[in-house]
């Protein structure tokens, strides 16, 4: 049985990030959270990379456009969908995550989902930065995990996409 790890090292890697600016007190906390974990775990400013989208809709096509440019190891995804009165919101999220999935998919780079979908601005509030943590920062070190662990899975010959 071969077992592989994943440092939480981030040093010499290269991150991607594509963040929405719709719900942009949320986004913003969200990102900072992200860079502080991503600096904290040795990855150089100079990096990383922001790339703002105007909401999560779009955050799809730019995490695809960054894991598919050969640049980055991982790409963080970052954005807040609140629930309001009609199905806008499923349509969306649904759209996020599945669109997420397949730029990760498609290009066989890691990808870290950071975007809130909740009930109300408190809820998202609390996720960035607030009583329930940074999903920003969790997003960074799941991201910094997953580009070791791919790593480590094709540096020994496996199949990792």
């Amino acid at each position: 049985m071969r077992t592989f790890s994943a440092p939480r090292d981030g040093r010499g890697l290269r991150i991607g990030i594509a963040v929405a600016r719709f719900n942009h007190l949320v986004c913003v906390r969200l990102l900072e959270g992200c860079l502080r974990e991503l600096a904290e775990r040795g990855v150089a400013p100079e990096a990383v990379d922001v790339a703002w989208v105007p909401g999560a809709f779009e955050i799809p096509l730019a995490a695809h456009a960054l894991a598919g440019s050969g640049r980055y190891d991982a790409v963080v995804t970052l954005g807040a969908v609140v629930r309001g009165g009609t199905p806008h919101f499923d349509y969306v999220c649904r759209a996020v995550t599945d669109g997420v999935r397949e730029a990760m998919r498609d290009t066989g780079v890691p990808i870290a989902f950071g975007v809130l979908t909740t009930d109300d601005v408190d809820q998202a509030l609390a996720r960035a930065g607030g009583v329930e943590g940074n999903k920003g920062a969790e997003c960074a070190l799941a991201a910094i995990e997953m580009a070791r662990l791919l790593g480590s899975v094709r540096r020994a010959g496996g199949s990792a996409p």
